[in-house]
């Protein structure tokens, strides 16, 4: 389980190897992605709270990056958290998500991108539930949800 500590050390000393990698170029993601997917995964962008259509979505599945469709987290680890993002606890591995000190907005946090792809998905804050204390801060627009995936167990 990964904790507060596991993920500054990422942060700071390098990322866990993903399993693949997938790159495109910007004129290729544009044609795969609508454009508030494009903004928000591409360019970093945030959606507003309570605004995503997986914030109160609580359907058994993978949540998958919309961008490579690599499972990121597991509806079993999803929280209500208040925030009006959709909230994990945990990523479905610990190589599914990269780190990366973000301290733009004059603050200093954590950003959490697709490992495979480097798409923006969100933040990740030490004020979750136990046993972690992780709340992994995702915009929906970032994710699908594979309910199918239910069945590859």
């Amino acid at each position: 389980m990964l904790t507060w500590k596991d993920v500054i050390k990422f942060a700071v000393n390098g990322n866990p190897t993903p399993d693949n990698r997938v790159e495109k170029t910007e004129n290729e993601w544009r044609k795969l992605l609508t454009p508030d997917q494009f903004r928000i995964t591409r360019l970093k962008g945030t959606e507003r709270p309570h605004s995503g259509d997986l914030c109160s979505t609580y359907d058994e599945g993978k949540y998958n990056c919309v961008c490579c469709d690599t499972p990121l987290f597991d509806s079993t680890i999803k929280f209500s958290s208040g925030t009006g993002w959709p909230s994990f606890t945990q990523p479905i591995a610990e190589n599914a998500i990269k780190y990366e000190k973000d301290d733009s907005f004059g603050m200093v946090r954590v950003e959490v991108m697709c490992n495979t792809c480097d798409a923006h998905l969100g933040h990740v804050f030490p004020d979750g539930p136990e046993p972690s204390g992780l709340r992994y801060c995702i915009n929906s627009e970032s994710m699908i949800l594979d309910k199918e995936a239910l069945n590859d167990n």
